[in-house]
């Protein structure tokens, strides 16, 4: 099983994006988010689940990705991926939820220098697939040791 991962897949953008399930804690519908004032701008604000402040990223205005064009139905499975970078919960606002898929490791490929946006630093690798690419996000360097102090003095 080692030689396999499992990715909760999401679109942001016009791209699918995957995280190991490992990092990721739960998916929930969007939420009333209360912004803070002075936050870093990529950061939407926070909310409160089950009496648990989370602060809440938007890796568009992080990356400065497009919004995917979303339909109805779209909006029923846009919403925001809590992950744990760390200790520290985080929620992700994500376009649309997609689904968990298995990867095998030699089907992870390092990825191009240059990816839709986001920089390769913060790609683990892409997995090619019939419609496109799958990019393998690592969470744990899409924010700098500051950036994360930064975020969880917000909750505060």
């Amino acid at each position: 099983m080692a030689d396999q991962s499992q990715l909760v897949t999401f679109q942001l953008g016009e791209e699918l994006y995957g995280i190991d399930i490992m990092d990721v804690k739960e998916i929930v519908r969007v939420q009333e988010i209360r912004a803070i004032p002075n936050a870093p701008v990529y950061v939407e604000g926070i909310f409160n689940l089950r009496s648990e402040i989370i602060p809440i990223i938007n890796l568009h205005k992080r990356f400065h990705i497009k919004r995917a064009f979303s339909s109805e139905d779209d909006e029923l499975l846009s919403g925001f991926i809590i992950i744990d970078v760390d200790g520290m919960k985080l929620g992700v606002i994500i376009d649309r939820v997609s689904r968990v898929v298995r990867v095998e490791q030699e089907d992870i490929q390092p990825p191009p220098q240059m990816f839709s946006g986001i920089g390769a630093e913060y790609i683990q690798g892409v997995v090619r697939q019939e419609e496109g690419y799958l990019i393998l996000l690592d969470i744990r360097s899409l924010f700098n040791p500051k950036e994360l102090q930064k975020i969880a003095d917000l909750r505060r």
